[in-house]
């Protein structure tokens, strides 16, 4: 039994998608949040770059006395993770992975599409991934840069968000894919967008659910467990406006968030 919080960040508000899933697959456990909006988005960034912002991100929630990080972002995932597993003595779960498996499981054709940020595609992470399990699907990726920017403004479903999403996936719909990867976790949060530009026949796969079911299984195979008669504790930390963060993220969540704190995270 271990009564610590888990830890989980992202480049900004994308990571609740995340955290939501974490919530209600493990109710019992305390949570740490770090949104990074101040910096975002990373998928324009420099692996470099990244690594940066994603160790300071980790340095930060470990002064909060973590037991488990989670990157809730897949550009960091993507540019950071093997770093970050090598360099900090914590279980340390990312979600590339697991979108990964579960858009294996879930096509039918063998023809998956991936969008992400500038950064995920570039560094052929899904591919890697996707391929590692099946070679044989054939994979067509597409950036889509100005989607976190959406989100991170709170434009999910409106005239502005379509007409973007028509722009950059015009051409993946005609590829016959019946199965798309949401390669960023901003990305679910458009997923109605997405949807009626796409079409009903083809899957969106969201890594949010597989990376909570890693989450679990860690804690389960580790006996970190929190002690299921306490109640559980949400802290929420941004490196950008907290009124902004409080707003829209109880809207993801479906709850109210009581309150955020602004860090300076370049101090760590």
């Amino acid at each position: 039994m271990d009564n610590r919080p888990i830890g989980v960040f992202d480049s900004g508000l994308g990571g609740l998608t995340v955290l939501k899933e974490i919530m209600e697959l493990l109710p019992a456990e305390s949570i740490v949040y770090f949104g990074d909006s101040g910096r975002a988005p990373y998928g324009t960034k420099s692996s470099e770059t990244v690594t940066k912002y994603a160790f300071q991100n980790i340095r930060f929630l470990l002064g909060q006395d973590i037991k488990l990080i989670v990157i809730a972002c897949n550009t960091a995932s993507a540019y950071s993770y093997n770093m970050i597993k090598n360099s900090f003595d914590i279980p340390t779960i990312e979600v590339v992975e697991p979108g990964a498996v579960t858009a294996v499981r879930e096509t039918l054709n063998k023809k998956i599409g991936v969008i992400a940020t500038p950064a995920t595609v570039n560094s052929g992470a899904y591919e890697k991934a996707i391929r590692d399990i099946d070679n044989s699907i054939e994979i067509f990726s597409k950036a889509c840069p100005l989607f976190v920017q959406l989100v991170e403004e709170g434009w999910w479903e409106n005239d502005i968000a379509l007409m973007i999403a028509e722009e950059y996936l015009g051409t993946l719909k005609y590829k016959g894919i019946d199965t798309l990867v949401l390669g960023c976790t901003h990305y679910p949060l458009l997923q109605k967008t997405i949807s009626k530009v796409m079409g009903d026949g083809v899957k969106l796969v969201s890594s949010a659910m597989e990376a909570a079911n890693a989450v679990k299984r860690i804690v389960t195979e580790r006996q970190i467990e929190r002690n299921a008669e306490l109640k559980p504790l949400y802290s929420y930390y941004t490196s950008d406006s907290v009124d902004k963060f409080v707003s829209l993220g109880g809207i993801i969540l479906n709850s109210t968030i009581k309150s955020a704190s602004k860090v300076d995270i370049e101090k760590y």
